[in-house]
């Protein structure tokens, strides 16, 4: 059972969209990192994303791919400068829950799961990324299991 951490993809400015939804790019980044979760059968019970709209699209593009039988959901407390203090209270590793949403809420998250300290980076997050925080057998604190990055070496073939 795992927590999977997703930064939303990469998205419009505010110029070419007010509420900044997702780039063709960050459509087509989000579309490639879901099918290879879904080809390795990642176990995703619900996805869980904030209100933003470039969250809430990177959340249906994985909700269409991995299928999650729990649905997905809004859920507040993951806005960029939320307190992750108070939302790591919520989480359950259990659950197999996807959050998506925003640096720099996602990688203060990481820290405070890993570490115990939110201001202590554990891992750069990309757009569409996908980073898996599970518990591991005489560890204390959970661990990074495994990570899906758009960008590894050079870039994604294109």
């Amino acid at each position: 059972m795992a927590l999977y951490v997703v930064q939303h993809g990469k998205s419009l400015t505010k110029d070419q969209d007010p509420q900044k939804g997702l780039s063709t790019e960050g459509v087509a980044d989000t579309e490639r990192i879901a099918d290879v979760a879904a080809g390795y059968r990642v176990p995703v019970q619900r996805i869980l994303h904030s209100g933003k709209k470039r969250a809430r699209q990177t959340a249906e593009i994985l909700f269409q791919k991995l299928s999650p039988p729990d649905g997905m959901d809004l859920c507040e407390g993951m806005n960029p400068l939320d307190d992750v203090r108070a939302f790591a209270q919520q989480i359950d590793l259990n659950q197999n829950s996807m959050l998506v949403g925003h640096l720099p809420f996602m990688e203060r998250m990481l820290g405070f799961l890993i570490c115990g300290n939110p201001d202590q980076i554990v891992f750069k997050l990309q757009n569409s990324g996908i980073v898996c925080v599970d518990r591991v057998d005489g560890v204390e604190n959970p661990v990074i299991r495994w990570a899906l990055m758009p960008m590894i070496g050079g870039g994604p073939p294109r």
